[in-house]
């Protein structure tokens, strides 16, 4: 068989065990999150994927994401909640696309364009992570505001949500404490939502009082842990994606041989080296050069030198290679190969950004 040059691999039943597993876990609604082209794995697959293992909802950062699966034909409720300065809501009204809500402005505009049918609204609340939603001095105006214009048929309040910054169970329980008071000022004011929504995966797994009517599920929906101490599997979850590529050249070279730009690297003895096609023009982080993990014939090496836009290398030794043999640069860890985590301890960031900075130029192929 020959080996894809470069090729991300995406392992659907993986997704939708992953999802199948937070619907267990949680008992709530699963909204899965496929902003970001679903954190690099293809938004309208993983939506399929996702809404077939039980999610009720899908979650993107941008309405252009929502609109993108409405033309693919995912029709399902998907909320968008980050928007451009005067967006005016009339295509994702069109669409039927649910709309998160941060400002008084905001909720105007969104009424603005309802025409044959409520628009319908996510009312996010600041709790404490300093981003976006509605300010708490805003609370009561835009809470009451929102009420009236449920009541003149201009909108449909289908959530109250919020946002929690990991950073500790403390300071995301004072977090719950101040939504929940949102909650029951809503409540007073006249706004009852269809769901409350605070936990993204961290604190779906961690914090059982975050769960709520629903949670919203990211990085556990693609198989990686959000935490530090623990892996996928020890969570009950599978990495969906296998990066992998095809040998480019092999090269035999003397002791003292310099490798890749400035040379930061110079070989130690008369070695074997192995290009591998893919760089930071395809998401491979340069700043793991000299650290970063690979998988060639079943034996893990380590790159050597500067990786490139296009290309990085390996020292493998006296050990048979040939070119068009594959490596696999990261995928589960419980195959034997390197994982996202490792890429990204390597790099010094997060699995997601490993996965989610996998770049166009490598085809993605669904399993």
């Amino acid at each position: 068989m020959t080996v894809p040059f470069r090729e991300a691999t995406i392992d659907l039943d993986a997704i939708a065990d992953n999802v199948r597993h937070f619907r267990r876990l949680t008992g709530v609604e699963v909204l899965v999150v496929v902003k970001a082209n679903a954190y690099g794995h293809g938004a309208a697959a993983t939506a399929v994927a996702a809404l077939s293992a039980g999610a009720t909802r899908l979650g993107v950062a941008e309405i252009p994401e929502a609109l993108e699966l409405r033309r693919q034909g995912v029709h399902a409720p998907v909320v968008a909640w980050l928007h451009a300065p005067g967006e005016r809501f009339l295509e994702a009204a069109a669409e039927g696309v649910e709309v998160g809500i941060s400002s008084y402005d905001q909720l105007q505009a969104a009424a603005a364009a309802s025409a044959d049918r409520p628009v319908a609204v996510h009312l996010k609340l600041e709790t404490g992570l300093s981003r976006n939603g509605i300010a708490p001095d805003d609370w009561g105006t835009v809470l009451a505001e929102a009420a009236r214009l449920e009541r003149i048929g201009r909108l449909r309040i289908v959530g109250l949500f919020s946002h929690l910054s990991n950073a500790s169970p403390a300071d995301d329980r004072a977090a719950l404490a101040r939504f929940e008071e949102g909650v029951a000022q809503a409540a007073a004011l006249g706004v009852r939502p269809e769901i409350r929504h605070i936990a993204a995966t961290a604190a779906a797994i961690d914090l059982p009082e975050t769960r709520l009517d629903a949670v919203r599920i990211g990085i556990g929906t693609y198989g990686l842990s959000p935490f530090d101490d623990r892996s996928s599997a020890e969570l009950g979850l599978r990495p969906a994606m296998t990066l992998r590529g095809a040998v480019a050249a092999v090269r035999r070279v003397p002791a003292g041989t310099g490798v890749s730009y400035d040379y930061v690297h110079r070989t130690d003895r008369e070695t074997t080296l192995a290009l591998v096609p893919l760089g930071y023009a395809d998401g491979v982080p340069r700043s793991a050069s000299g650290r970063l993990p690979v998988s060639i014939g079943g034996r893990r090496y380590t790159n050597v030198g500067r990786i490139a836009m296009d290309q990085f290398v390996v020292d493998i030794g006296d050990a048979p290679v040939d070119v068009g043999d594959e490596v696999t640069l990261f995928g589960d860890p419980t195959l034997g190969v390197p994982s996202a985590t490792d890429w990204a301890e390597a790099a010094g960031t997060i699995g997601y950004e490993i996965v989610t900075r996998i770049g166009h130029r490598v085809p993605r192929r669904t399993t």
